[in-house]
């Protein structure tokens, strides 16, 4: 099999290459910002506050878990420390006694808002290296890969 073919192969170098990057870009990308998170956050329960930030609506802790990808014991851990910290607030469900919904609350809010002020600081020399034109024109092939993987999860 000649060189170009083996990129096309699913298993081919291109892939891998793509998928290293995308890890190590991740890898490096949270470490940093963990370093900057205010009130004691971490990268997955910023994530939680961020999800939330965006206007969705209040979602079980299963909901979550799923939307996120990960067990919903490790959810379930993320959500009482959040809760501890008063930045979600988790209620019974109105119908399903058996199951909770989860919630941002405003003192939540205001903790995204500070951590979102911190990783802005934090990342000030990114903005200097690549401009917002490089950026931009990365994020259509990013969002079209985000999209099939989020289609096609298995």
């Amino acid at each position: 099999m000649s060189s170009d073919e083996n990129k096309h192969q699913p298993d081919g170098p291109v892939y891998f290459r793509l998928f290293t990057e995308i890890g190590i870009i991740n890898q490096l990308s949270s470490n940093r910002a963990e370093r900057a998170m205010p009130h004691g956050l971490t990268m997955s329960q910023f994530t939680v506050l961020n999800h939330f930030s965006r206007g969705l609506p209040p979602k079980s802790p299963l909901d979550l878990a799923n939307a996120f990808q990960v067990t919903k014991g490790a959810m379930t851990n993320t959500l009482k420390q959040l809760e501890g910290k008063g930045f979600v607030d988790i209620v019974p469900h109105e119908t399903d006694k058996r199951s909770k919904i989860v919630s941002i609350s405003q003192k939540g809010r205001a903790a995204h808002q500070d951590a979102q002020i911190e990783l802005a600081q934090q990342f000030a020399d990114f903005s200097e290296a690549f401009s917002v034109e490089e950026i931009a024109a990365q994020l259509p092939a990013l969002e079209k890969l985000r999209i099939w993987l989020d289609e096609n999860r298995k």
